[in-house]
């Protein structure tokens, strides 16, 4: 059992980070309109962001400092403060879109309109960081979100043409009616969703939350090794379940009732109440993190005490981050915007903003000041230098795609 609660940490990142509201709404809409033609997106990036997790894990546990805190020293306070308005502004707009998602949530499971629920998910992410424990926060979110495996269940209930589908994500590209932009467009919006930036500064403040030293090196691996590979296959059965039922009927997924759909088509309403689950698990853990990660990265930047280790007296200003962000999201969405539109555009400035996430952590792993003999090997260097170049192509192709494509449609 203590094996198992060992991996909770990679299990959370993976169920709030790989598979949150972002990675939910794009891996269907991208299903419902091209199959599996971009199932190749899902697989780079969870091999990507293994590789940055690791490393971002390795860090924290043998120089016992968050990522953020040695990116500040070691490159200074101008490139940090780069690094800091990049990555704290698109968590914001998760944050948003997170919060929204569990009021999207509730609406599948009451019919109830989701704005009545946002003032309650909002409640509810504060009083679990103010109240609760970090290791009762990843451990109940985190399994919880296991239900999510309703999903690929569901994919083998549905019997599919299992020839087409492999057909789709071997000979990857978009049908006829797609325009190859569009096609591409979606193809950096997953990827943003798979390595969005405050998946490793959550995945390196948890390891000093759980107090990781060199001897923890190889939970480390487990948890990254475990986790967001499992993401990737909730990601994918996801994708083709919206292959399966919405592709060939034209239904475009503009809400979370049509992501859920062929859930309840395979297995009726008891499918459907594990999705509904799920997907709330997902999108509260994600909204945890994402507001964990906003106070994580100001705090550690302006040298502020943080941390669910110390009582919120303790670590005031880190706690009024958090609080003004949930505020802001909920301000954010009393307008009326729609989440899912959020969360589109949230997925696809994480993609221009990862170059300023990920090449300071490269840098910090190869830092034998705070490593010692623990820097990266040449393997790991090689592929987190191919990883950089892929990343900053996706950071420079988004914004033009999102203005010809407008945003997908």
């Amino acid at each position: 059992m203590r094996r198992i609660f060992a991996v909770a940490l990679g299990i959370l990142t993976a169920i709030g980070g790989f598979v949150d509201i972002g990675d939910l709404v794009t891996n269907a809409i991208v299903g419902s309109r091209f199959g599996l033609g971009l199932a190749w997106v899902v697989l780079v990036g969870v091999v990507g962001i293994c590789v940055y997790a690791q490393m971002s894990g390795r860090v924290a546990a043998v120089s016992g400092r968050a990522t953020f805190e040695i990116i500040r020293e070691r490159l200074g306070p101008r490139a940090g403060l780069a690094n800091l308005g990049a990555s704290f502004l698109i968590n914001l707009l998760t944050v948003t879109a997170e919060i929204g998602g569990v009021a999207l949530s509730l609406q599948l499971a009451t019919s109830v309109d989701p704005l009545l629920w946002v003032p309650v998910a909002a409640f509810g992410v504060w009083i679990v960081i103010w109240r609760a424990r970090f290791k009762l926060l990843e451990n109940v979110t985190g399994l919880l979100g296991l239900t999510l495996i309703v999903f690929a269940v569901a994919l083998f209930m549905l019997s599919p043409d299992w020839g087409s589908l492999a057909g789709q994500a071997l000979q990857p590209g978009p049908p006829a009616d797609e325009q190859m932009s569009t096609y591409w467009f979606y193809a950096i919006a997953l990827f943003g969703a798979a390595m969005t930036p405050y998946e490793v500064f959550f995945f390196s403040s948890g390891a000093i939350e759980e107090k990781w030293t060199e001897k923890d090196l190889a939970t480390s691996r487990a948890n990254v090794l475990v986790g967001f590979p499992l993401g990737g296959v909730l990601s994918i059965a996801i994708a083709g379940c919206a292959a399966v039922v919405l592709l060939p009927a034209s239904i475009d997924v503009t809400s979370l009732s049509q992501v859920v759909l062929p859930v309840a088509e395979a297995g009726g309403k008891l499918a459907l109440s594990f999705a509904i689950v799920g997907i709330l698990a997902a999108t509260f853990g994600a909204a945890l993190e994402t507001t964990l990660s906003s106070g994580y990265t100001l705090a550690q930047y302006f040298g502020w005490s943080w941390g669910k280790f110390r009582r919120p007296a303790k670590a005031a200003r880190f706690h009024l981050a958090m609080i003004i962000c949930i505020f802001v999201a909920m301000a954010i969405l009393a307008t009326g915007v729609d989440p899912i539109l959020v969360t589109e555009y949230s997925v696809v400035f994480s993609a221009v903003a990862l170059p300023l996430t990920y090449l300071p952590i490269l840098i910090i792993a190869n830092d034998r000041e705070y490593m010692g003999d623990k820097v990266n090997g040449r393997a790991m260097n090689l592929i987190g230098s191919v990883y950089l170049v892929v990343i900053l192509v996706a950071a420079i192709a988004a914004i033009p795609l999102l203005i010809v494509t407008g945003a997908g449609s």
